[in-house]
C-alpha cells in the first residue's frame, strides 16, 4: 500500500492511498479557503448513561448537490476546487469539514447536565474517483485496499489524543439520509467507547471469561455448520444473516479466526474478507435490480491500550427496507423500549439472498 500526505488550504489533512506508487506534484484542493474552527461539545444523558454530541454548524453542510457541484468529485477547474485533486490514486481520506468531534474542541457550555469537549476526530473516506460507482462495483483489489486503509487510519488515529474507539462506516442511499451520493464512507474516532460497542464488548468479555473463546468466532462456526443463513463462506471469512437479526436484510461479515481489528488482518484474511464483503454488496444490489441502501458499520477492538482478546472485527449491515417497496420504520417498542419486533424470519430473507447470484469479477 502506497500513500501520500497533503495539507489543504484551510489546514485540513488529506491522505491519498493506492496499490501503486502515487506520483509527486499533486496539490490538495479545498472548496474552503479558511479553517472551520469547529468546536463541538458533549452533553451527558443521565437516563441513558451516554454522551450526545452537539455541532450546530453541521446544519449548513452540503446537502444533496447536483452532480456538477459534487464536492467529492475530482477538481476540474482550479477556480472552483472540490475536496479531491486530480492524479493517479485510488482512495482519498480527509478531515471532515463539518465534524461532530474535533481535537480542537474546547470550553464546553456549563449546563444542568455534565458537559465536556468533544475531543475526537471525523474523517471522510472516498472509495473511488468515479462519482456514479459504488463500493460493491469496485474490483476486489480496491476493496482489499480499503480494508488496509481502515487499518492504517485506526492505527494512526487510535494512537493519539486519548482516542478509545475508531468506527468506520458507510451510509448508502437517500433512504438512510445520505447527503452526498459519491461513493464514500466516514470514520469517527471517539474519546470513549460508545454505548453500542461498549454493550457488545461487555457481552463478548463475559463469554470469553466463561468459555475462553470468542463469542463471534463460535457463532460463525455454528452458522457455517448450520448453513441456513450463510451467504458466503471462504477459507478465512464468512457472511451470514444472523439468527437474531433486527432488520429484515441484516447481514454480518467477519473473519472466521480471531482478529481484533483491521490492523491485525493477515493478507489471506484481508483477501477473503474482501470477497465476503463484495458478495454481500452484489447480492444486495441484484436482489431487486436496483441500488440497495444500507448502513454498514465495522466494529473492532477499542484503542485504549488493552489487549481485548474477547472481541472480533466484524461488520453489521442495517438495510432500511423490509420488502421491495416498504421501508422498516422503528416503532414505539423499538425506539422507546429498545426491543426490536420482526415481521419476517431471518431464514426467509437469508434464503432470498442466497438465491441471488454474485459474480466477484463484476466491476463498474
Amino acid at each position: 500500500m502506497h500513500f501520500k500526505e497533503l495539507t489543504k488550504p484551510d489546514g485540513r489533512h488529506l491522505t491519498l492511498y493506492s496499490n501503486q506508487p502515487i506520483p509527486d506534484g499533486i496539490v490538495a484542493p479545498s472548496p474552503f479557503a479558511d479553517p472551520q474552527h469547529a468546536n463541538p461539545h458533549l452533553r451527558w444523558h443521565p437516563l441513558r448513561g451516554e454522551w450526545v454530541t452537539y455541532a450546530a454548524y453541521r446544519q449548513n453542510r452540503t446537502y444533496q448537490p447536483p452532480p456538477q457541484y459534487n464536492p467529492l468529485a475530482v477538481t476540474v477547474d482550479p477556480a472552483h476546487p472540490t475536496e479531491l485533486p486530480q492524479g493517479e490514486y485510488e482512495i482519498a481520506v480527509f478531515d471532515n469539514r463539518f465534524p461532530s468531534l474535533s481535537f480542537e474542541s474546547h470550553d464546553p457550555p456549563v449546563l444542568t447536565v455534565p458537559t465536556a469537549p468533544a475531543n475526537g476526530h471525523c474523517e471522510v473516506v472516498v472509495f473511488t474517483q468515479d462519482p456514479v460507482s459504488s463500493l460493491g462495483a469496485l474490483p476486489l483489489s480496491r476493496i482489499e485496499l480499503l480494508l488496509a486503509v481502515w487499518g492504517d487510519r485506526t492505527t494512526r488515529i487510535g494512537g493519539q489524543h486519548h482516542i478509545h474507539y475508531v468506527l468506520p462506516f458507510e451510509n448508502r442511499g437517500a433512504e438512510v439520509g445520505v447527503t452526498l451520493h459519491h461513493p464514500h464512507g466516514q470514520i469517527y474516532a471517539y474519546p470513549f467507547v460508545p454505548s453500542v460497542p461498549a454493550r457488545m464488548l461487555a457481552q463478548e468479555r463475559e463469554y470469553y471469561l466463561q468459555h475462553g473463546t470468542s463469542l463471534l468466532c463460535d457463532m460463525a462456526r455454528d452458522e457455517a455448520a448450520d448453513g441456513k443463513r450463510v451467504l458466503y463462506e471462504g477459507e478465512h471469512a464468512i457472511a451470514f444473516v444472523p439468527p437474531c437479526a433486527r432488520y429484515p436484510y441484516e447481514v454480518w461479515v467477519m473473519p472466521t479466526a480471531p482478529c481484533k481489528d483491521f490492523a491485525a488482518l493477515t493478507p489471506p484474511q484481508r483477501e477473503d474478507l474482501a470477497r465476503a464483503l463484495k458478495t454481500v454488496l452484489l447480492k444486495y444490489d441484484h436482489l431487486w435490480d436496483r441500488p440497495f441502501p444500507y448502513l454498514m458499520t465495522w466494529y473492532q477492538a477499542p484503542t485504549d491500550g488493552g489487549e481485548h482478546p474477547e472481541t472480533q472485527l466484524h461488520a453489521q449491515f442495517f438495510p432500511p427496507y423490509r420488502t421491495r417497496d416498504r421501508l422498516k420504520y422503528l416503532a414505539g417498542t423499538e425506539i422507546g423500549a429498545g426491543m426490536f419486533a420482526m415481521d419476517v424470519l431471518p431464514e426467509t430473507t437469508a434464503y432470498e439472498l442466497q438465491q441471488v447470484p454474485a459474480n466477484l469479477e463484476e466491476s463498474a
